[in-house]
């Protein structure tokens, strides 16, 4: 098994570290390979940002027409429909559209990625970037086939005042409707006709009439909410006397699929009446969802600078996120083990210490008052490993969350022991200069998929490629 810490040696010009700090490198002598993990970046900045050297966006843009269309094209799907990615496959169908070879799959990859109907307008501001120009004759079948997939609900819900109306892009693409009906529809889109769409924000703006407390109910009587929605306005419930027996029907009947803990976290801050329902939310949300297998350490910093905020704009501070990835990883994980970590500056000695194994806000809750025992010290990564090794001797991968202040003194963290088969560093925080990236791969910045990038990423690693489960896709 290959090791994501091991330095892979390639030909031609050196191999280089991802974009984003993201701390593999990628062996050149496969093309689809490095495409592959420079799209598996994007799961983490879905935005294509960079850190230094060539950004995520051109690297992908110079490996597109080197690797086989049909790979591509696949990778494109699979990015979209498996790691629920948005704007990189749209962009990866824009650079197919520039290369003759791969130009008859684009129409294949629109109608598979455009999900939502707000993205066929986005994946033409993608097409006009650098100019306007002609849709070519694939790109118009494509957005023509997704156009199709659309009722009035989604085409009124994303028929915005943007750069590129959907309007603009029927007129573009010449759909050709699938019946009567639908061509009526689109009469009503050209026209500026649409139905209003039915959602909880347009509902109560136009509650004239009603104080909020009915409006309230009558949206959530209605099972006009989604959860996201639920979560935000608890405390808003609570200050207009809204009926809490509704207000609990409402949230167990959610859906709540694409919450993930920190909001559940942040929630609880600003509605605490609501823990119990919150939790059991949290907990459904993430259930039955295994995607970690073997055997995982956790080492997450406790220090004193992790109560620094996670960002100017963030209501979290890094040991709050810290405490949300800890819960995540407690259902993801087939097999976690927690410690939590910090010490003294001055003996530069670490306090290292086996987090109980709670579920949930209990969790966050022990994870918190074991930071108050351990002292507000930096963290001492070299003892720590040393020492969750010797209480674990071996584990299948070793994750440390820390902002990388090690304030040691004696130790160089570059000498840490990176002892688990495999061994990742995220760094939560904004620091630039990290630590030990010889022997840790490294993730800098805090994304509420870092546990799905960690399975992907070993899939990769154990020779599986992403869009491995689209391989039959039929192409033309």
């Amino acid at each position: 098994m290959s090791k994501v810490n091991k330095s892979v040696v390639g030909t031609g010009k050196p191999a280089e570290r991802l974009a984003g700090g993201v701390g593999a490198v990628a062996d050149r002598t496969s093309k689809f390979n490095e495409l592959q993990r420079s799209v598996l970046a994007c799961m983490l900045w879905e935005d294509l940002a960079y850190d230094n050297g060539e950004t995520v966006s051109t690297r992908i843009a110079r490996l597109v027409p080197e690797v086989d269309p049909k790979k591509v094209a696949a990778l494109a799907i699979a990015a979209r429909k498996e790691q629920k990615l948005r704007h990189v496959p749209l962009f990866i169908a824009r650079e197919m559209a520039r290369h003759a070879g791969h130009k008859p799959y684009v129409s294949d990859v629109l109608a598979n990625v455009v999900q939502r109907a707000d993205e066929l307008g986005e994946f033409v501001s993608i097409y006009w970037k650098n100019g306007k120009q002609p849709l070519s004759a694939q790109v118009k079948k494509g957005l023509a086939r997704a156009f199709t997939k659309f009722d009035e609900y989604q085409l009124a819900k994303y028929n915005r005042d943007a750069k590129v109306k959907l309007r603009d892009v029927l007129f573009l693409c010449h759909p050709k409707p699938e019946n009567a009906e639908q061509e009526q529809l689109w009469k009503k889109l050209v026209n500026n006709e649409l139905k209003t769409p039915d959602t909880w924000e347009v509902a109560l703006s136009a509650t004239k009439g009603e104080n909020q407390k009915q409006a309230w109910e009558r949206l959530l009587g209605g099972k006009k909410m989604g959860a996201m929605a639920l979560i935000r306005n608890l405390r808003n419930f609570e200050q207009d006397g809204v009926d809490r027996e509704l207000v609990k029907r409402a949230l167990k009947n959610c859906n709540t699929e694409r919450v993930l803990p920190f909001r559940f976290i942040t929630a609880v801050k600003h509605a605490p009446r609501w823990q119990t329902e919150l939790e059991d939310l949290m907990l459904r949300a993430i259930e039955d969802k295994k995607i970690i297998t073997g055997k995982t350490v956790l080492i997450l910093d406790v220090s004193g600078s992790m109560g620094a905020s996670l960002s100017r704009a963030s209501e979290m501070n890094r040991l709050e996120c810290a405490a949300s990835l800890a819960i995540l990883a407690r259902e993801l994980c087939e097999e976690v083990v927690i410690y939590a970590t910090a010490g003294n500056d001055g003996t530069c000695v670490h306090q290292t210490a086996l987090v109980r194994p709670h579920r949930g806000f209990a969790l966050r809750d022990e994870v918190i008052a074991t930071a108050h025992k351990l002292g507000g010290g930096g963290i001492f990564l070299k003892q720590a490993m040393d020492y969750t090794l010797a209480a674990e001797k071996g584990a299948d991968r070793v994750i440390v969350i820390t902002d990388e202040q090690d304030t040691d003194k004696k130790a160089n963290p570059q000498t840490a022991n990176a002892w688990g088969k495999r061994n990742y560093i995220v760094n939560i925080s904004s620091e630039k200069n990290g630590v030990a990236y010889s022997k840790f791969h490294h993730v800098n910045g805090f994304s509420e998929a870092i546990f799905d990038y960690i399975a992907a990423n070993e899939r990769l690693e154990d020779g599986n490629d992403l869009s491995q489960s689209l391989q039959g896709l039929k192409f033309g």
